[in-house]
């Protein structure tokens, strides 16, 4: 394995560890400032807001000086982030911390990035895609279970943690990761306006369709993921503990599955547009399970839903990443990730709303958004063929 490929690994582990710490007592902490489900939910879409901001241009400025640079500034934000959040003693300042770590938050796309470059033909790509997936997988199974044992000590306490994990992980990029962008471009021109990118890529009409089937897919995702520790108390009465037990199930399950399973039989058995055309609507289905409040069915829906989002995450972004010129792939990422960001924006905000109407409509609403992401599928492969979605050419859309 390339030594390169091994600390990107161990950067990301570190940053998923975080993360994975944070999601099953987030909401628990912001309710003891006497929060309501939709500000809590408005937290996760600020974060997303500051990212949409950021992405497209810290994955141009990559191109354009380095992934490393701007890996690092990345990370040193995350950790400034996260302390804001566990040293405060009032709503806004939870939403100052949320600010700080989403106006450079381009870890993932920038260690995305990192692969790709040094990937030498497209399997390999779409292994090294789903070797982060797996990365990601472990550090929920380690995240979660670490999250609600220091719950126990006071609800802000996992998130000193996160901050102090993450400045280790800066000087971990620091010391030991070196550059990978063999195509640097000092020439290339970068623009503030985070809108800039995405207008490019509306201009994109091989793309666009999959970047419209990306975001109803982070809209279904990320809609469920802000409101699944909520919905675990009100439902079942289940406190952060407990939550944690869940998330690391999640990350049992997108370990072996993006570890393990899409090499050795995912890829070998299907075809990635087959892949995505058949699990999308299993995807939607799962969601439908999950919305029933008997812990049994819920569960099912649950291991469903883990299962095809691992993969359909993983074929969507490397036919996306696979359409890419080396010296915009950068860009495209970003570009990718601010797609994301919008639908993290716009997910957790109806989740919230639609949660105080009744526990189970987020989940209802996740597998519509799965539906509709489908039939564009559907629609892609009739009229475009091979332009868009198959194996041949490589193009198609998590975390959320």
């Amino acid at each position: 394995m390339h030594k390169e490929k091994i600390l990107i690994a161990l950067t990301v582990l570190v940053d998923v560890i975080g993360i994975g710490i944070i999601i099953p007592v987030l909401p628990f902490y912001v309710q003891s400032f006497g929060a309501k489900p939709s500000v809590i939910t408005l937290l996760f879409a600020v974060f997303s807001l500051f990212s949409f901001l950021s992405a497209p241009f810290l994955g141009s400025l990559s191109d354009k000086i380095g992934r490393r640079p701007v890996l690092i500034v990345s990370i040193l934000s995350t950790a400034i982030g996260w302390i804001v959040f566990a040293m405060a003693n009032q709503i806004w300042v939870l939403f100052l911390g949320r600010i700080i770590d989403g106006m450079a938050a381009g870890n993932l796309p920038i260690a995305q990035s990192y692969l790709t470059d040094i990937s030498k033909n497209d399997k390999e790509r779409t292994e090294n895609i789903g070797f982060i997936g797996a990365i990601f997988g472990i550090g929920f199974i380690i995240g979660p279970m670490i999250g609600g044992l220091l719950s126990s000590v006071s609800h802000s306490f996992p998130f000193w943690v996160v901050g102090a994990l993450a400045l280790i992980n800066s000087i971990l990029v620091f010391f030991f990761l070196p550059e990978t962008n063999k195509n640097i471009d000092k020439s290339k021109k970068l623009s503030l306006n985070p809108m800039t990118p995405l207008i490019t890529a509306v201009k994109n009409k091989e793309l666009l369709p999959a970047y419209i089937i990306w975001f109803f897919f982070g809209m279904a995702a990320v809609g469920m993921h802000s409101v699944f520790s909520l919905f675990l108390s009100q439902a079942f009465g289940y406190g952060a503990f407990t939550a944690g037990i869940f998330m690391t199930m999640i990350g049992v399950i997108i370990a072996i599955n993006q570890g393990v399973a899409l090499k050795h039989f995912w890829l070998k058995k299907f075809k990635e547009s087959n892949l995505t055309l058949w699990l999308m609507p299993t995807f939607a289905v799962g969601y439908f399970i999950m919305g029933i409040e008997i812990l049994p069915v819920f569960l099912v829906g649950m291991v469903l839903i883990t299962f095809t989002q691992s993969v359909l995450r993983v074929t969507l972004m490397s036919q996306i990443a696979g359409s890419a010129n080396p010296n915009e792939r950068g860009e495209v990422m970003g570009i990718l990730a601010a797609v994301m960001s919008l639908s993290t924006i716009a997910g957790p905000i109806v989740a919230g709303y639609v949660f105080q109407v009744h526990e189970s409509l987020p989940f209802i609403f996740s597998g519509v958004y799965a539906l509709v992401a489908f039939g564009i599928i559907i629609c892609v492969q009739r009229k475009l063929q091979h332009k868009i979605l198959p194996e041949d050419i490589n193009v198609a859309p998590q975390d959320i």
